[in-house]
């Protein structure tokens, strides 16, 4: 899929987040990834294959 050189990250590698962004829509949160994937601003991921992966949240404790 990728025509970049050096080539982007696959959608299953760790670092696949780091491919090029071929699409942005801002306003509505979400970019399209060189390597198939959407990535939204809340770190949540819609993999080409149909797998979600969920948003990367850190949970605050009161002390």
């Amino acid at each position: 899929m990728c025509q970049h050189r050096p080539e982007c990250p696959s959608a299953d590698s760790t670092d696949r987040e780091a491919a090029v962004v071929v699409a942005s829509h801002p306003e509505q949160g979400w970019s399209l990834l060189c390597n198939g994937i959407l990535l939204f601003e809340d770190t949540g991921e819609i993999l080409p294959d149909g797998r979600v992966i969920a948003p990367n949240r850190t949970l605050v404790h009161a002390a």
